[in-house]
């Protein structure tokens, strides 16, 4: 990265405005955009993509099909203990994680789609970047 003195004092008045903006009372996510710039989001922008952990899927549509695919593993393993219940050898317990699993994961991954489309179109109605994947120690 070429050192720009512009892009440090850009990055400058962003983390003062930040600072300012904490000691309001404002609830903000200081991070770098995917350009490399420093921008402040209130909570609200920030969805799930950069401030929830290291996530491989980072659209709102992506989480959206990976709660699909828990779907069908609690569809899945639903039908598979129901279905023992008629037979001699007694249901299959076993299942009832498979189950606990994907209703959960289901339930943790619409939940992620649904905050980050939530911030996608928040930051699409104010014209703000989109944040990056680093993390600013603030």
């Amino acid at each position: 990265m070429i050192y720009s003195s512009d892009q440090e004092r850009r990055n400058d008045a962003v983390f003062a405005e930040h600072k300012a903006a904490l000691a309001r009372g404002e609830k903000r996510v200081l991070r770098t955009t995917k350009t490399g710039e420093l921008h402040s989001y209130p909570a609200d922008e920030i969805g799930f993509s950069p401030g929830r952990g290291h996530v491989q899927v980072q659209t709102w549509w992506g989480m959206g099909i990976l709660g699909a695919f828990l779907g069908l593993l609690f569809l899945g393993s639903s039908v598979m203990f129901v279905s023992t219940f008629g037979r001699a050898e007694g249901p299959e317990w076993g299942a009832l994680f498979a189950i606990g699993l994907g209703g959960f994961g289901v339930w943790y991954a619409f939940g992620l789609a649904r905050d980050e489309y939530r911030a996608k179109k928040l930051r699409k109605e104010r014209h703000a970047p989109e944040p990056g994947a680093g993390h600013v120690n603030e």
